[in-house]
């Protein structure tokens, strides 16, 4: 199994220079390929309008390579669907696509309702809580899936520094994601950010899979993805540095566990487990417990959705 992560790191992990604009350029071209960027956001007011003007700027006005460039309003209380709009983003709200079925909160029920907001060929996700954002994150994992057509899946690749700390973000990657990733599924030991809220991948791959609809997005859609299209189909891009808000412990520890449930899901269907995480927070009384449900919910593939498939006939 190293040889064949060992194997796949040579030919499937590139720096965002091995393709050089033009030649994305030229390949959208003669492909005919359509790609939309989409943001997911929730409460972002202070990030996502830099993010959206850089992608516009650089991949909409100077060069014709973002079709769409979406920002998915999660419910925010704040200015983020008037920063985005003003950024030059076409701003969706959550709950108005698919509103038969009710929205729930999370990451995942955001992307997976994306594809309903969107058109593009191939789909480019980005975290809209990033700062000194480059439009590199979008050119780097979509230029693989515009060159070569065996590719199906491209997650962005970066070090993640902890405040002024280099390489130590990143945690429930390292303390969770990895050792499951090493342990159940271990094809997929060489990607460096399994957990990466920035990667692409083409429609006609992502309606085929089943989206959590919260934080274990990410580990699903990798783990899915393999199953689906295998190793081959898949590979990461270095774009350099990722920088954004990061979270409290506590807030980790309800991902590791969402996380873990997303994995064991994987491993064993069918078998329920408490899918409650209880932490403490020191209080006037003491330590005083706090529960949390740890999201189960999955969505299903979209090419099962009426509407998704009324749409693609129309």
């Amino acid at each position: 199994m190293l040889e064949e992560v060992e194997g796949w790191l040579g030919t499937r992990s590139w720096h965002v220079t091995d393709r050089p604009l033009h030649q994305i350029l030229a390949a959208k071209r003669q492909s005919g390929s359509t790609v939309s960027v989409v943001l997911p956001a929730l409460n972002e007011e202070a990030t996502v309008g830099d993010i959206v003007s850089a992608i516009r700027r650089d991949l909409v006005e100077q060069v014709p390579l973002v079709d769409e460039l979406v920002v998915v309003d999660s419910a925010s209380t704040d200015r983020t669907s008037e920063v985005a709009a003003a950024a030059g983003a076409k701003v969706v709200h959550r709950d108005s696509i698919l509103p038969r079925v009710p929205a729930v909160r999370g990451k995942g029920e955001v992307l997976w309702r994306s594809l309903l907001a969107t058109s593009g060929d191939i789909v480019c996700f980005v975290d809209a809580d990033l700062r000194d954002f480059s439009s590199d994150f979008v050119t780097g994992t979509v230029g693989p899936l515009l060159t070569d057509p065996g590719i199906s899946l491209v997650k962005a690749m970066y070090d993640r520094p902890l405040g002024a700390e280099p390489g130590q973000g990143g945690r429930v990657t390292e303390l969770m994601a990895r050792p499951l990733i090493n342990l159940h599924w271990p094809q997929l030991a060489g990607f460096v950010q399994p957990l990466g809220g920035e990667y692409a991948a083409r429609r006609s791959l992502l309606e085929r899979l089943p989206f959590p609809v919260g934080y274990g997005i990410e580990l699903a859609m990798l783990i899915d993805s393999l199953h689906t299209v295998g190793l081959d189909a898949l590979a990461q891009v270095d774009v350099g540095v990722r920088k954004h808000r990061n979270q409290d412990s506590q807030a980790l520890g309800r991902m590791a566990a969402t996380i873990y449930r997303t994995a064991q899901l994987r491993l064993a269907r069918g078998q329920m487990v408490r899918p409650l995480i209880t932490q403490f927070d020191r209080t006037e009384k003491g330590f005083t417990p706090r529960t949390h449900a740890v999201d189960t919910l999955e969505r299903p593939p979209m090419a099962e959705i009426v509407e998704y498939r009324s749409r693609e006939v129309a």
